[in-house]
């Protein structure tokens, strides 16, 4: 039977790779900050709100959204988060993410799906990527916090990619000696979560 699937973040490069991977089987919503189908900030509670709420009844949630910024850790000052060269991440990535998933809690039909995207520094960091390790750590933990105090019978998973090949372009020089992994790879993650039946998993694509 097809779900009804909310894709935050349609247009960026997994989010397109996920869009070709389950709208042939599921009717898929896009959203994005560049507006798809409906505009999503996910930085801005009321603007996720007004999206889910555009979006209507949901089976599903699919976030591939979020920023992080790259930077040697000894170009980091303390700082309050409003000036963090941490807050961008915090922010986007990380309360991007939760709140969206708060959010989509009550607005998701029982048995429904959320997923979220972290990374491979969560477990394997980089020079510069003290950022995306630590926000890639912290979703990874809600995840499998929240996954068992959702109610009605509501799932929470997160894939964890590796860098992808259509983005060593602009990432290759942080990871070197990575083995990149192509998006349309990644996408079959998002599959499992949406179409499968776990719960607090993250499933590491590398």
């Amino acid at each position: 039977m097809p779900l009804r699937i909310l894709l935050v973040g349609a247009s960026g490069t997994i989010g397109r790779a996920v869009d070709a991977e389950l709208a042939s089987r599921h009717d898929v919503v896009r959203a994005s900050a560049n507006a798809s189908e409906l505009k999503i900030d996910v930085t801005d509670v009321a603007s996720i709100e007004r999206a889910l709420d555009a979006a209507g009844p949901l089976d599903a949630v699919v976030s591939a959204v979020g920023e992080v910024a790259f930077a040697p850790l000894a170009q980091i000052e303390a700082a309050p988060l409003e000036t963090s060269a941490y807050g961008v991440g915090l922010r986007s990535k990380l309360m991007g993410q939760v709140n969206l998933t708060l959010a989509a809690r009550g607005r998701l039909r029982d048995g429904g799906s959320i997923t979220l995207t972290t990374g491979v520094l969560a477990c394997d960091p980089i020079v510069a990527g003290s950022s995306a390790s630590m926000v890639n750590g912290a979703l990874e933990a809600f995840v499998r916090a929240a996954a068992i105090e959702l109610p009605r019978g509501l799932r929470i998973n997160a894939v964890s990619p590796t860098v992808l090949t259509e983005s060593m372009g602009a990432y290759g020089a942080f990871f070197r000696g990575f083995e990149s992994v192509p998006a349309a790879r990644v996408t079959l993650a998002y599959s499992r979560s949406v179409e499968g039946a776990q719960t607090g998993r993250i499933y590491t694509v590398v």
